[in-house]
């Protein structure tokens, strides 16, 4: 079947894509791996599907290489072009050398000089282009249309979605007494892929879709009943983070899953980490996706003795960026809390407070002093117990006299408010707070102070990179209320993605 062709709408039909999808011309059947060391701890077997052990370690070689193959002698001879700053890029450099097709392939200005080079080294054109994914794309799409390349999407396309089904073709093969099946979703490519092969042969098989809390593509289109566009989404794991699903991806995803769950990013740190225990891989955030869900589904479920399967679907990560994943994962397994406490100031109050802690190992602990009466602290604890243990410090603390917030799940104080704690202004400010991600590319940091710095005065930053491809910045400004228009005005010409944090808890006892 041509890619020309007629897409197919029956599972059957797409049952005979996936067995016939040549994928293994180039791409291997990656092993079904027993994780142990997990499955101990959450009394269930666990196998995680190996795709980190593709030519280009990611699953989408698979669906790329299955359209470019099913392309006419004609499409061939015109070349491909497609659109990425990650995986789907690589998989079609390399199908395109496999097969002697000439492959365009456009990224953005602020993708890495390691994902470029990879691209490059399987043989890919590479055009630089835009800021961002969507320029990106628009350019490709242009320079489809002026050269008459055929366009191949990275995930909303029958043969791209075929290819991808191989993934749950061999995990049958693989195990054929799975009782569930974990996927994670970005444009829904993989998991429709594989949903519609299991529910083809072993229907009784569960399906669980997993995403991004920040990155709910197919949560937002199942609730809407249609595939709706996200106002924006977080880059942590950028290999899903898709602002509308794909019209047909979601056709079989609403068809043929059977649950769906959604994750933080400290739940996927921990995911990372408890690959790196039972495999020695380390995963990209979105690889341990699939993980982070079923761990949290299993959880939430009750599930006990079940056999559970998995897809690792990628290994193409920053190393800089395992900075951030291994200060986060232990939040992420409710094995650190983190507590703002306020606490007398008198001599013997931190030896007081640590005899409330008790034995327990104090993983931080940030204190300036503010003025003769209180102190406000910020302090990690490790917990064995999770978050039964933290409440229960919790309790002991407010019972001896000391108010204390949770912070836990305060992004912006695991962020930020740690690495500030002590700088207060030495006068009263009319300050509001926001936090910002843009991508890291030369001009950035430029772009965002001369259209905000240059009317308003900052009254506080911070910047803090965890290798990743974008940048996060807190940034307090001095504004009146009659200011609020003319600077929400400014904030949409910068186009960065930004947040109110003005009545953060953290905030306010730290900083303001």
């Amino acid at each position: 079947m041509s890619a020309a062709d007629n897409h197919p709408e029956s599972g059957a039909e797409y049952l005979r894509q996936i067995l016939r999808a040549p994928v293994y011309e180039v791409a291997t059947v990656t092993p079904l791996q027993d994780m142990p060391r997990l499955a101990a701890r959450i009394g269930n077997q666990v196998q995680i599907k190996r795709e980190d052990r593709q030519p280009v370690h990611s699953f989408k070689l698979r669906g790329a290489y299955n359209m470019v193959a099913n392309l006419t002698d004609e499409q061939k001879r015109a070349g491909v072009i497609a659109a990425s700053a990650g995986n789907h890029a690589q998989g079609m450099a390399l199908s395109g050398t496999k097969l002697a097709i000439n492959t365009t392939i456009v990224m953005p200005k602020t993708t890495p000089d390691i994902k470029v080079e990879a691209v490059r080294g399987f043989g890919g054109n590479v055009v630089l282009h835009g800021s961002n994914f969507d320029e990106a794309k628009a350019e490709a799409q242009r320079l489809s249309e002026e050269n008459g390349y055929t366009f191949v999407p990275p995930f909303d396309h029958p043969l791209v979605i075929a290819g991808q089904g191989t993934i749950g073709m061999e995990m049958l093969q693989q195990n054929g007494h799975l009782d569930y099946i974990f996927v994670p979703v970005g444009g829904g490519g993989l998991a429709a892929g594989v949903a519609v092969l299991v529910k083809q042969l072993m229907p009784e098989i569960k399906v669980i879709a997993v995403e991004p809390e920040d990155s709910a593509c197919l949560k937002a289109a199942l609730d809407a009943g249609e595939p709706v566009v996200l106002d924006q989404v977080s880059m942590f794991a950028d290999g899903v983070a898709v602002k509308i699903i794909g019209n047909e991806t979601f056709r079989l995803c609403q068809k043929y899953i059977d649950g769906h769950i959604t994750v933080s990013s400290d739940e996927i740190c921990a995911a990372v980490k408890d690959i790196f225990e039972d495999t020695r891989a380390i995963a990209e955030p979105s690889g341990a996706l699939a993980l982070a869900g079923l761990k949290k589904f299993a959880e939430k479920n009750q599930l006990q003795g079940k056999q559970l399967g998995t897809v690792l679907s990628g290994a193409n990560t920053n190393f800089h960026g395992l900075r951030y994943v291994s200060e986060r994962c232990e939040l992420g397994e409710k094995r650190e809390g983190i507590l703002a406490v306020t606490i007398p100031e008198r001599q013997g109050a931190f030896f007081d407070f640590c005899r409330i802690i008790g034995g327990r190992a104090v993983t931080e602990f940030n204190y300036r002093y503010n003025d003769d009466k209180l102190a406000n602290i910020f302090v990690g604890v490790r917990l064995v117990g999770g978050q039964e243990e933290l409440d229960g410090i919790i309790s002991d603390l407010r019972a001896s006299g000391y108010p204390v917030v949770d912070l836990s799940d305060d992004e912006m104080a695991k962020l930020h408010i740690r690495y500030m704690i002590g700088g207060r202004p030495s006068k009263p400010l009319k300050e509001r707070l926001y936090s910002f991600e843009f991508p890291e590319y030369p001009g950035a940091l430029l772009k965002f102070l001369s259209t905000l710095g240059t009317h308003w005065n900052i009254s506080l930053f911070n910047y803090r990179n965890q290798g990743a491809d974008y940048g996060r910045v807190l940034c307090g400004f001095e504004l009146e209320d009659s200011d609020l228009n003319e600077f929400s005005a400014h904030l949409r010409e910068l186009g960065y993605q930004c947040k109110d944090e003005t009545d953060n808890l953290s905030y306010k006892f730290f900083l303001s």
